[in-house]
């Protein structure tokens, strides 16, 4: 007896759920890895990773953007909002090949934001949107699990399914336009370190950001691994009605 090809769907999505957070659990155990090791590799050049940032900040022709410790690590980020870049205590006064790397991405999202990068610019669009999905997704599981969420043959779990699909709908093309905007802003970093730096060291930073964007890849992956499970439950159920 052959399957219903929403039910397919449905089996594939659990099937492959395990393997992504693996993958996901994998990635960023990696960037981590790779962060450390080449933040233990000294630039020969003894400049900061700060510097570095601004030095490429003045190549691309952007000024007006300030700087900032944060606390943590690996948190580093840029404020479109108050032109702001925020480098960790592990980045900001290192000169190694990693710390340097990091800064200089951050960088590439601010030269992004001066140039109106299109992904860029949609992206920020974005964010006030995604921010009250992601408000709203647990509590749409879990009042849709309690009044039959878990279920996709009854009416009210097919009106949480439907709000849950819009809610992961709106997350996974946030991720989506994230994937060209991080993929971007890791190119402009490295063209221009590739010009001040050693091969070598050009290769360090180059495995960093690779990492660095292979975390925002399977994210993307895990949501529309999540999306396309919630879109079969509920074909799954217009299918029994339909007989």
């Amino acid at each position: 007896m052959l399957l219903d090809p929403a039910y397919r769907l449905y089996l594939i999505t659990m099937i492959l759920f395990i393997p992504l957070m693996i993958a996901s659990v994998i990635a960023s155990l990696r960037v981590n890895s790779v962060f450390n090791k080449y933040n233990q590799v000294p630039c020969s050049s003894g400049i900061d990773a700060q510097t570095y940032a601004r030095n490429f900040l003045i190549h691309s022709g952007v000024s007006g953007i300030k700087f900032q410790a944060i606390g943590g690590a690996l948190t580093d980020n840029f404020n479109p909002s108050t032109k702001t870049i925020s480098l960790s205590d592990a980045v900001r006064r290192s000169s190694a090949v990693g710390a340097i790397g990091v800064a200089c991405h951050e960088c590439g999202h601010a030269v992004q934001h001066d140039k109106k990068y299109f992904f860029s610019s949609a992206r920020l669009k974005l964010v006030p949107v995604v921010n009250l999905a992601s408000t709203l997704m647990w509590p749409i599981y879990i009042i849709g699990f309690l009044l039959g969420f878990a279920s996709p043959y009854t009416a009210i779990g097919r009106i949480f399914i439907i709000a849950g699909l819009v809610v992961m709908g709106l997350t996974l093309l946030f991720s989506l336009v994230t994937l060209p905007t991080e993929f971007d802003a890791s190119r402009r970093a490295y063209n221009y370190l590739k010009t001040c730096l050693t091969a070598e060291e050009a290769k360090g930073v180059r495995k960093v950001l690779t990492a660095a964007a292979m975390t925002y890849v399977v994210s993307f992956m895990v949501t529309a691994l999540q999306f396309l499970r919630l879109l079969a439950l509920l074909l799954m159920g217009s299918n029994r009605n339909k007989r």
